[in-house]
C-alpha cells in the first residue's frame, strides 16, 4: 500500500490544541522562530513543527491562538478539514509558508492518531527503520567571528569526525583557493546554489564563473537548484545527470515541470505540505526510479526527528540533509552522533526518540 493509502484511516481524538513559540540565535544576522503545535487526545500528545521561516509569521500565529480543533476523526477526514480552517490570522510574508505550517498541523496530527492506536510510523507503513546516512550542511562566512578562514570550521570537524561529508552554499565571495581547499578535503557530497531564491537573506545570484566552479572543483558532487540563465545553462547541461532540485518543488506535479527528468530531488515534506501530496511524491519517485534523499529547514524540535525518520523509511543511504542539530551550533561542540545515525523510531507516534 502506499504511505498514504496505509495511513489515511487511523482514527484520530482531539481535544485539544496547544502552541509553542521556540527561539535560536544562529548567527548575528539571523534568529531562527518555529512554532510546536500540539494536538491532545485520550491521554496522547502529538507533536508538529512549523518551520516558516519568518519571525512575524510565528508571532503572529502565536499571538492568535491555537485554533478550535476538537472532535473525532479519520486522518483523512481531519486532514481534509483543515482546508476550511484559518491557519493565518494574517496572511504570511512568503506565500510558500502556507505549506509549512499546513505540514505542522498535519505531522502532529499523524503523530498522535499513532499514538492513539499504539502503533510506530515504520510498524503502519509495513517499513523498517534503517540507520541514516547524512551530510553536515553549512554555509561558508567570508571570515569567522574573530577573522578564522571560511573553512577552518569545516577542517575541524574533519579532524574529529573523517568519515563526515558536506553539503555547501558556494557564493561569488568564494576565491579559487577556497575551491582548491574544500575540493582537497574529498569530503564535498553537494553543493547548494539557491537559484531559485528572491528577495531572502540566502539569495545567491547566477554567473557562469560561479558555476564553471563548482562544476570543475566537484566534479562528483550533487548540484542543487541551480538558475538556468543564457550564461549558466551551457555550463550546468553537461552535467545534468547530477543535477537535483529543492525549492522549486512544492508537488508532484512540479516534478513533470523541472527543465529535465531528474536523476534524484530532495524531498522536504514541510515544501509539500501534506501528507497526501508526500505520499504523491514517494509513489511518483519510486514508479520513475528517481531518487530521493531528505533536506533540514533548521528545525528547532520535533521537525528533526521527523525528517530523519522518513530518511530512515524511504532513502536511507542517500546523502541527507538531516544531521542533529547540534552540527548547526557554530561552537563546535564535541560527541556528536556520527554517520550513519542509529534509527531510534518511539514505540508509537511518528517520532524520533530523544
Amino acid at each position: 500500500m502506499a504511505f498514504w493509502e496505509s495511513i489515511a484511516d487511523l482514527p484520530l481524538e482531539i481535544e485539544s490544541c496547544a502552541l509553542e513559540g521556540l527561539e535560536l540565535q544562529m548567527s548575528k544576522e539571523f534568529t531562527r522562530a518555529c512554532t510546536v503545535v500540539r494536538l491532545a487526545g485520550r491521554g496522547a500528545v502529538g507533536a508538529g513543527e512549523d518551520v516558516t521561516y519568518d519571525g512575524l509569521d510565528h508571532v503572529a500565529l502565536q499571538l492568535g491562538g491555537a485554533p478550535d480543533l476538537a472532535g473525532s476523526w479519520t486522518l483523512d477526514s481531519f486532514c481534509r478539514h483543515l482546508d476550511d480552517v484559518q491557519l493565518w490570522p494574517a496572511p504570511p510574508v512568503r506565500e510558500d509558508s502556507r505549506n509549512y505550517r499546513r505540514w505542522a498541523f498535519e505531522s502532529a496530527a499523524l503523530d498522535l492518531a499513532l499514538r492513539q492506536g499504539d502503533l510506530s510510523l515504520a510498524a503502519a507503513l509495513g517499513r523498517a527503520a534503517a540507520p541514516v546516512t547524512f551530510v553536515v550542511s553549512m554555509r561558508l562566512a567570508p571570515l569567522g567571528e574573530a577573522g578564522a578562514p571560511m573553512a577552518e570550521r569545516l577542517q575541524l570537524m574533519l579532524e574529529r569526525d573523517p568519515a563526515l561529508r558536506f553539503k555547501l552554499d558556494p557564493t561569488a565571495e568564494w576565491t579559487e583557493a577556497l575551491f582548491e581547499e574544500l575540493a582537497a578535503t574529498g569530503a564535498v557530497e553537494s553543493v547548494d546554489l539557491k537559484g531559485a531564491y528572491t528577495g531572502t537573506p540566502v539569495d545567491n545570484p547566477p554567473t557562469a564563473e560561479l558555476y564553471r566552479r563548482v562544476v570543475d572543483f566537484f566534479p562528483d558532487a550533487w548540484i542543487e537548484d541551480p538558475a538556468l540563465t543564457e550564461e549558466t545553462r551551457p555550463v550546468i547541461e553537461p552535467h545534468r545527470e547530477r543535477v537535483t532540485w529543492d525549492a522549486v518543488l512544492h508537488s508532484a506535479a512540479d516534478i513533470d515541470a523541472l527543465p529535465w527528468p531528474p536523476r534524484t530531488i530532495n524531498v522536504k515534506p514541510s515544501r509539500f505540505g501534506t501528507l497526501r501530496e508526500l505520499s504523491a511524491v514517494y509513489e511518483l519517485c519510486e514508479r520513475r526510479g528517481i531518487g530521493c534523499y531528505g533536506g533540514g529547514q533548521s528545525e528547532l524540535s520535533v521537525g528533526r526527528g521527523h525528517i530523519q525518520y522518513l530518511a530512515s523509511l524511504f532513502h536511507p543511504t542517500a546523502a541527507n540533509d538531516v544531521a542533529p542539530s547540534g552540527y548547526n551550533d557554530p561552537a563546535n561542540p564535541a560527541g556528536l552522533p556520527r554517520t550513519p545515525l542509529e534509527p531510534t523510531p518511539a514505540p508509537s507516534g511518528f517520532a524520533w526518540a530523544s
